[in-house]
């Protein structure tokens, strides 16, 4: 783990400094532009997918068709060892109640003074798409936060494109985890190629009305390419979790907290913030022990900061927009009022990331690289958008005319105002 200390600056400065320093290992992104440009193409994308599967995806043996069958999906669910369905399947009720708690299917019904009536109403997409890290590894969690959320606001086809593993076949887990959750089509393909597949369309894959789901840096650039044709939930790179600690912390616990987050990949951003130096020293310590002793921790960058005062380790996280923060402090709340900015905050030191990450019910699919300054973490809401309906009584239309007939032609559009004006007459 590499290790470094920032002195105070001041919360915009000391942020960006350490988000340029943790950045400098983040891969650049090659091919993408081949790979767009031969899914743009109209014919032939099922086997330019097959082709590019075998190219860029981590397996030794490609797959010869895309689609994963449902026999395949439930055998897979089947075979599963029953204490990991049993965990899966507490993940996803609690990952369900919190999405169904961020619903609200109420109708928004205004009536203004003139007589006019505005409703706002809420509806779901038609057809969402979920993408699933894999190939050597496997992300069954990713799964239910993605397609969960989907289902619940009423998405009626949810396809997952996933990388095939080493053999060609996705992992087992994974179709038992989209078994699980009603995912109705699963596809063995990954990388930038299967974003452009999902919103483009191919011979077997119909296009969807929204991409949701973690990925490397190929993924977050090509949902960036498709954002003005789809919804997308966030443009996500490298995981981020800084911890606040001060003399009352379990620092074998926040160390802990610290590696876990490492195995994400030598991309992650590791932040420890304290307000006197022994305590970070003390850190330091924990947290190099903890990962020593681990194999998958490997090199991500730890930046160590001592802040003048908790108030400022508060300002900081609101400039730097942590994917996770976690406030390990003897009295947490207050200061978790003041975040305006973090994915998700994690109260005391029981609150490690991990459970947010798979069991606690949030979602784990949040913002970062300072994406936490305008959005949220993954919900209903991604998959679902408003209708507004406008009724104009025949009063509503003689009372607004006028002043619709003058905005329009200050605007240079005189036929706007006289397509409301004709109302007015007998």
């Amino acid at each position: 783990m590499r290790v470094r200390r920032f002195g105070w600056k001041n919360p915009t400065a000391t942020a960006k400094d350490v988000r340029v320093w943790a950045l400098e290992t983040w891969p650049a992104v090659e091919n993408i532009d081949e790979i767009h440009e031969a899914m743009k193409r109209p014919e032939g994308r099922d086997e330019t997918l097959l082709e590019l599967t075998g190219r860029f995806d981590a397996t030794e043996v490609p797959p010869t068709t895309l689609a994963v069958s449902g026999d395949q999906r439930s055998e897979a669910l089947s075979n599963i060892d029953p204490a990991l369905r049993q965990s899966l399947e507490l993940a996803a009720t609690n990952i369900k109640t919190v999405a169904e708690a961020q619903l609200d299917r109420a109708l928004n019904v205004v009536t203004l003074p003139e007589g006019q009536q505005v409703t706002t109403r809420e509806v779901p997409l038609d057809a969402a798409g979920v993408y699933a890290p894999g190939g050597r590894a496997a992300y069954p969690s990713s799964v239910l936060m993605c397609a969960i959320p989907a289902r619940v606001a009423g998405v009626e086809r949810i396809a997952l494109a996933t990388p095939p593993g080493p053999t060609g076949v996705v992992n087992p887990v994974v179709l038992a985890a989209a078994e699980l959750c009603g995912v109705d089509e699963v596809y063995a393909i990954g990388g930038a190629q299967a974003i452009f597949a999902l919103v483009y369309g191919t011979e077997s894959i119909a296009p969807v009305n929204a991409i949701a789901g973690p990925g490397n840096a190929w993924v977050r650039e090509a949902k960036a390419r498709v954002a003005p044709f789809v919804a997308i939930d966030s443009l996500a790179g490298p995981s981020e979790l800084m911890v606040v600690v001060d003399a009352s912390s379990n620092l074998e616990w926040t160390a802990l907290d610290l590696c876990a987050q490492a195995e994400h990949g030598n991309e992650t951003t590791l932040l420890a913030v304290a307000t006197d130096d022994e305590t970070l020293m003390r850190l330091e310590i924990e947290t190099k022990r903890a990962a020593a002793s681990r194999s998958g921790v490997g090199d991500s960058p730890l930046a160590l900061l001592r802040v003048p005062s908790l108030g400022a380790a508060i300002d900081v996280t609101n400039a730097f927009a942590p994917e996770h923060l976690e406030l390990h402090l003897e009295d947490p709340r207050p200061f978790a009022e003041s975040v305006r900015t973090a994915g998700c905050v994690f109260l005391g030191g029981n609150s490690a990331t991990a459970f947010g990450d798979y069991a606690a019910g949030s979602n784990h699919v949040l913002p970062t690289s300072t994406a936490g300054r305008f959005s949220g973490p993954l919900g209903p809401h991604v998959f679902r958008r408003k209708i507004s309906t406008v009724e104009v009584t025949a009063e509503a239309a003689a009372k607004l005319a006028p002043h619709v007939d003058r905005i329009a032609r200050a605007e240079g559009f005189p036929v706007h105002g006289e397509s409301a004006m004709i109302r007015t007459k007998p």
